[in-house]
């Protein structure tokens, strides 16, 4: 299988870094996008930025999906609030072998699909309440990954990559495929660090257990997760949240062998970092609470999890966010 052309929806910082490799592979790189993005990708390419040098690329920007017709691989690289858009737009990217590759934090829809012990298949009412999105994008059609990068934007269409290089892929019932490997090598062709995980699903709650904390509290008290990390009961606040989240992924088939203290010290590795919600509240974004927190929420309920911390998180983030017109 191959994949010459490649639509990027989301060209934000992390679909931005990713179509940039993608088209210094070869690949003949489409992007969805609108506005200030829209004019400055047909005006100035695509543009990455790491270190000291900047690298430019061709792409064919179009604001209407039509217009770029079906596509080998869709990438999407939204944050959730943009998702059901997404789905009611993309369907003229879709032909009978087509890809979709997600790039998105939180728990997707696809989650249960293949895997899930007893709950396999249930379809997350805090994600996909009315079906819209599986009915879009079905999950047979999706690869799954978690990105590994640290990416900021310096303008519309201009990516700047601080730190990390890779995207874990797994297929959501597990195992390997042949469009898999297609698409490993593609990106390994392509300057990523693209390792393949036996289950994607576990990978996606181990990066969810540590950012579904940090990620609302830094929204919330406009901190970075240095002072996080400092202040004691905050920490152990996000201790408590992750405990649960823990008993919840075990129920579903997901063991974490780390303490909530090991996340911590990774995070305090981290400096004075600002979160990606932190930076949607700074720049009137919705905030992804849904696929980060509720989704988590919902987890407990459906498996007998008690959640009074999660349940505390999610009520005074979705508050602060409602009050600012951000959820």
């Amino acid at each position: 299988m191959e994949y010459r052309n490649v639509c990027i929806y989301g060209a934000g910082a992390i679909g931005g870094w990713i179509g940039t490799g993608l088209a210094a592979a070869g690949c003949e790189l489409n992007v969805v996008a609108r506005g200030a993005t829209l004019n400055a990708l047909r005006r100035d390419g695509l543009r990455l930025s790491h270190l000291d040098s900047t690298t430019t690329h061709a792409v064919r920007a179009e604001s209407e999906p039509a217009r770029l017709g079906v596509q080998d691989l869709v990438i999407i690289a939204v944050k959730a609030p943009a998702l059901p858009e997404v789905a009611r737009q993309i369907a003229p990217l879709l032909g009978a072998h087509t890809v979709v590759l997600t790039a998105m934090n939180g728990v997707p829809w696809w989650f249960f699909h293949g895997f899930g012990e007893r709950w396999q298949g249930t379809q997350l009412r805090t994600i996909d309440p009315e079906g819209a999105i599986a009915r879009a994008i079905p999950a047979d059609r999706v690869i799954g990954s978690v990105v590994h990068a640290s990416c900021t934007l310096d303008g519309p269409g201009h990516v700047r990559r601080h730190a990390g290089n890779k995207l874990i892929l797994g297929e959501p019932v597990g195992g390997d495929s042949a469009r898999l490997t297609a698409l490993t090598a593609l990106l390994t062709r392509a300057g990523f660090e693209a390792p393949v995980s036996p289950q994607i699903q576990k990978d996606v709650w181990y990066k969810l257990w540590g950012n579904m904390t940090v990620n609302p509290i830094s929204a919330l008290t406009g901190a970075t997760t240095d002072r996080i990390m400092e202040d004691d009961l905050v920490r152990g606040f996000t201790t408590a949240v992750m405990l649960e989240a823990k008993e919840i992924g075990a129920r579903i088939g997901i063991s974490v062998a780390e303490s909530p203290q090991d996340r911590h010290a990774i995070t305090r590795r981290l400096g004075a970092f600002k979160t990606s919600m932190l930076q949607d509240v700074e720049a009137g974004r919705p905030v992804e609470l849904d696929a980060l927190v509720a989704a988590v929420r919902e987890l407990g309920q459906l498996t007998g999890v008690p959640t009074p911390s999660t349940d505390a998180l999610l009520g005074l983030a979705r508050l602060h966010a409602r009050t600012h017109g951000l959820y």
